[in-house]
């Protein structure tokens, strides 16, 4: 029976009134997804272990430990898991598996697009907020990844379930029969606009479906999966709404590349400009200095940013699996003496707080002696949350053998020149800095 009779009609009915038809025939119907999968007690505990799989794969992509196969890997478990709830993601893996005569998704075997998407995910599994999922998003977008699309909102999903609907063909399939929209498999911004649709559609039958966007995203599932036939429409009305959405979308994603591109520009500047400061300030205050080595040849002031400065760091902190990590540091105060790390600075001016904790971790911990004693986090002053939220987690359960410290840009930049002029070693500094470490 065809929807238009259930209304009692003889013309076609309103999308409110045909669509709300659905959705209670939909939640009724025992063989649905809406009582098989989203009211599913087992759906609930998969949020838990995909988010903490998810970790794991960010984990193991910034350590470069993640290897160049599908099969094996960190991520199998976690899609596997997703792909076993089969009433709506059957066949969820495949996106992800390695098909090497396409040499797709190629995130396996180029380095630079897997640490691209281990970007994106722990931007993801950090944020709560819309903007900065959407962000990410149109950020992972921006890197052309050969065959990593959409697909990958499965994987959010399970992190933001009021914020990222599903995707596969079958979602699509219904989403198109029901908006009489136009999406197509395999584009970021096709799946933006079909997402402000999915978010219109559920808001409008709030009272039916859930905050949840599994909700909604099973329904679809099933309308596109043939379960219901529907009435004829007025396509020619949804595909313009439709062609809005997406035109939309597109220019909300060349604003974000603009504002992101100009913040990059921004950042790069201001982060040569604080090391430029405690470069300066550590020859002021007697220590040899050690600049970060892929920063080395940034232009500061009239020369380079590593004028004046080692050109090698001793031995001794780099003869370890480490090494090349304690290079990367930003900043690094050496006594002339005996060659000991006085102190070291990561500046964090957007980048990610976690990436700059860990190589203090190697530096201090891998260096025979402990040789490292103070370590300051720089970053502007509106980040001092971001730094404690750090520290909160469990992977920096070793973060107490470290006397770390939030240094603010305002506190730098307000008092260098005066310790430059009257300071001694490391007190006017220490003086200046906020402890963020556990207590011991």
């Amino acid at each position: 029976m065809r929807l238009t009779e259930e209304t009692g009609t003889d013309h076609r009915p309103s999308d409110e009134a045909w669509i709300g038809n659905l959705i209670r025939h939909w939640r009724e119907d025992p063989g649905a997804s809406y009582r098989t999968w989203f009211l599913w007690e087992e759906r609930i505990k998969n949020f838990r272990s995909i988010r903490r799989g998810l970790q794991a794969v960010i984990d193991e992509i910034r350590a470069d430990a993640f290897g160049n196969a599908y099969r094996g890997s960190s991520l199998e478990t976690v899609v596997h898991s997703i792909a076993e709830q089969r009433q709506v993601f059957k066949g969820a893996d495949h996106a992800f598996l390695w098909k090497p005569k396409l040499r797709i998704p190629d995130i396996y075997e180029d380095r630079a697009n897997q640490v691209a998407f281990g970007r994106f995910l722990d931007a993801c599994l950090c944020c709560s907020a819309e903007d900065g999922v959407l962000a990410a998003i149109h950020g992972l977008d921006r890197q052309r990844i050969k065959g990593l699309g959409p697909a990958a909102a499965n994987l959010l999903y399970f992190l933001h379930p009021t914020l990222v609907p599903p995707f596969n063909t079958a979602i699509v399939k219904g989403y198109n029969a029901i908006a009489g929209a136009n999406v197509k498999l395999g584009k970021w911004d096709e799946y933006l606009a079909m997402r402000r649709g999915i978010v219109a559609l559920n808001a409008a039958h709030r009272g039916l479906l859930s905050n949840d966007y599994g909700a909604i995203a099973g329904f679809l599932f099933d309308v596109g999966s043939g379960r219901y036939p529907l009435p004829e429409r007025d396509g020619a009305a949804a595909l313009a709404r439709w062609r809005e959405d997406l035109d939309r979308v597109r220019a909300e994603a060349a604003a974000t590349a603009s504002k992101a591109a100009l913040a990059a520009r921004e950042a790069d500047h201001t982060h040569t400009e604080v090391q430029g400061w405690l470069r300066d300030l550590g020859l002021a205050l007697g220590f040899d200095v050690w600049i970060a080595s892929n920063d080395g040849n940034r232009p500061y002031a009239s020369g380079r940013l590593s004028d004046g400065c080692l050109d090698r760091l001793p031995g001794r902190l780099t003869a370890n699996g480490s090494a090349e990590m304690v290079r990367l540091i930003d900043v690094i105060w050496l006594d002339k003496a005996d060659g000991d790390v006085a102190a070291a600075f990561e500046v964090e001016h957007t980048t990610s707080i976690y990436s700059g904790i860990v190589r203090m971790l190697d530096l201090a911990l891998g260096v025979e002696g402990g040789a490292a004693r103070n370590f300051f986090l720089v970053a502007p002053d509106n980040r001092e949350e971001d730094v404690r939220a750090q520290f909160a987690r469990p992977a920096f359960s070793r973060v107490a053998e470290l006397d770390l410290r939030y240094l603010p840009y305002s506190e730098l930049r307000g008092h260098r020149e005066t310790i430059a002029r009257f300071g001694s070693g490391l007190k006017g500094v220490l003086a200046i800095a906020k402890p963020v470490g556990r207590p011991r």
